[in-house]
């Protein structure tokens, strides 16, 4: 053998005996209006931190189905279940921008009754600053010492492009984040939402009374304009439209309670049956397969402060007023089992080890 062709031979032997470079996780931050325990907000966080393909890097928390201390708390708490303390719960806006408890009150008795006010519905119950006793026991672990906004500039300025910005809740964080620094939207890999609604299909009174009035759309208008506008390299929208085509069942709570790891015991004990409409966005993101029919449509929210305050707005490309509302690719229809499928498998299978030492596993009271 010639001296050249051995030392090729050993070449390509010393690549080959390389590691090989595991592949990179995908950066995502969560903003969540986290209600707890166990509801499609928190299970929604659950999916993407148990993927294997995920780096969660914090969880800001919004108010929305409730006020955000509360939903702080639940966080914190359900973090040290699984035993993910290493993953920051950052708080984020009490209060939306302009819309608010009083105004609403005063827009029904011109307008009608909305069915769901979110916190404000249990505004008799507690203050906004207020923690009630957690049905799960109340967390040991504190939050940031950071406001939602600054965090999330923080990350996309660390990680240019490579941060996914998952948005389960009303938009205030992100409006916040987007008026302090105008380069947060650009600098994100891509901004997926549950949130708005088109024309659902449905008997369900909320929506068939209101077809254009979805929660996290409608709690802060003003801040779902202002994100819609912003200048982001790509949208994913999961609306009312294909979320009410799931739905947790008792049966698939049982199915996941046949498994004694933390997850799936915090889901046996405290879930509910209720439309997945978080669960949806977060595995729709992770596996795009379970969409089969996307649309690609402008959307916005109306910011008028009549009859139609809060209302989704929505255009086909070319009727849209071009007002530098962004293009969003609209997720309209599921392969349903698939999707339960996967999301029962999240549930089940053993949570990914903490990033840093020292988690804190305290078991379910």
């Amino acid at each position: 053998m010639s001296p050249a062709r051995f030392f090729l031979i050993l070449c390509v032997v010393s690549l080959l005996a390389l590691p090989v470079r595991a592949q990179e996780k995908r950066k995502v931050i969560i903003d969540q209006d986290a209600r707890g325990p166990a509801t499609t907000d928190e299970q929604a966080i659950l999916a993407l931190i148990q993927s294997p393909q995920t780096e969660v890097l914090g969880i800001t928390v919004v108010t929305g189905d409730q006020w955000r201390d509360e939903e702080v708390a639940h966080t914190l708490r359900m973090l040290e279940i699984i035993g993910r303390t290493d993953i920051p719960v950052v708080p984020g806006a009490v209060f939306p921008i302009d819309n608010s408890k009083e105004f609403i009150a005063r827009w029904e008795k011109l307008y009608g009754k909305v069915v769901y006010h979110g916190a404000w519905n249990w505004g008799k119950v507690h203050g906004p600053f207020d923690v009630p006793p957690l049905a799960e026991g109340a967390p040991t672990t504190k939050a940031a010492n950071e406001d939602a906004a600054h965090f999330l500039i923080r990350m996309v300025h660390r990680y240019p492009h490579q941060v996914t910005i998952y948005e389960g809740g009303p938009l205030t964080d992100l409006a916040l984040a987007i008026t302090i620094d105008p380069q947060f939207a650009e600098l994100a890999r891509e901004l997926v939402i549950m949130g708005g609604s088109i024309d659902p299909q449905t008997n369900d009174p909320e929506f068939r009374m209101n077809p254009r009035r979805e929660f996290n759309f409608w709690m802060d208008p003003e801040a779902t304009h202002a994100v819609l506008h912003a200048h982001w390299a790509r949208i994913v929208n999961t609306p009312v439209d294909i979320s009410i085509k799931t739905r947790l069942t008792k049966e698939m709570i049982a199915e996941i309670a046949k498994t004694k790891t933390p997850v799936a015991r915090y889901i046996a004990r405290y879930a509910n049956s209720e439309y997945m409409w978080d669960e949806l966005a977060a595995i729709a993101w992770l596996d795009p397969t379970i969409v089969t029919r996307t649309e690609k449509l402008y959307l916005d929210a109306s910011t008028d402060q009549g009859p139609s305050y809060g209302d989704t707005l929505a255009w086909e490309p070319g009727k849209n007023p071009g007002t530098g509302e962004q293009l969003v690719i609209v997720n309209t229809d599921l392969d349903k089992s698939k999707f339960e499928k996967e999301f029962i498998d999240l549930m089940t299978r053993p949570t990914p080890q903490n990033h840093l030492p020292g988690g804190h596993h305290p078991s379910l009271p």
